[in-house]
């Protein structure tokens, strides 16, 4: 329906009708006819969706963009729909990580830094997150002792992350003697966040396009598909 011009979201988790999606269903009652469920569903597959560049990190809005006709090499061409099918499922991850119990959130990031290699096993990674959690939400353990650890803040972010939140996980690593953090987030961080994570030490920050990226990357919540590409073997001939 986005890309039929029916639907839009102005920021991340709420759908509402376009005008034009309105006056669709004025005129349409229900129940559709199987040809106008088909034309929307595949009728509008040229038209691409894509952030809007001076929005797109704070209210996730997308516009409708039309896929414009160049000339351009199968490999290119293959690149770019790669390119455009990771920006979709990376919007769709965003959309579902915000609609998830925050205890489920913090139990997908852990996961996520498992796969990433971060602890030797999964019960390395231990979320704490509750009431009276200090501001830690997740602890690892880089070693089996559990010598070195590194410790999590997972926050389900409506708008950008300032800094005093970032100073507050800052001041919770303090009081548990911590020397390392990692503050992750479905929103972004405003440049006085990023700035201060920057002014100390051991402290990162990961918004939410990184974390959407490094899901698909590391396959959690998603399924990377194979594709074989042929191409001529000329040492064959030969």
């Amino acid at each position: 329906m986005k890309r039929a011009g029916y639907s839009s979201s102005p920021r991340r988790g709420l759908w509402q009708l376009t005008p034009a999606g309105r006056t669709f269903a004025d005129t349409h009652p229900a129940p559709l006819p199987p040809d106008i469920v088909e034309d929307i569903a595949t009728g509008h597959m040229e038209v691409r969706l894509r952030p809007a560049k001076e929005r797109a990190e704070e209210t996730g809005v997308t516009e409708l963009v039309v896929a414009e006709s160049v000339a351009a090499s199968p490999d290119d061409r293959l690149e770019a729909a790669i390119a455009e099918m990771r920006r979709t499922v990376a919007a769709e991850l965003l959309e579902v990580l915000a609609q998830v119990p925050p205890a489920a959130f913090e139990a997908i990031v852990l996961d996520l830094l498992h796969r990433m290699g971060y602890g030797t096993s999964r019960a390395d990674l231990q979320r704490v997150g509750g009431p009276g959690d200090g501001g830690i939400d997740g602890v690892i353990s880089l070693d089996r002792l559990g010598l070195e650890k590194v410790y999590v803040q997972a926050k389900r972010w409506q708008g950008p992350v300032g800094r005093p939140e970032v100073q507050g996980f800052y001041g919770a690593l303090a009081g548990q003697r911590a020397g390392k953090g990692v503050f992750i987030t479905t929103s972004s961080f405003t440049p006085q966040a990023i700035e201060f994570a920057r002014s100390v030490e051991g402290v990162v920050l990961v918004d939410g396009r990184r974390l959407a990226e490094l899901m698909i990357d590391h396959e959690v919540g998603v399924t990377l598909r194979p594709v074989k590409v042929p191409k001529l073997d000329g040492d064959y001939f030969e």
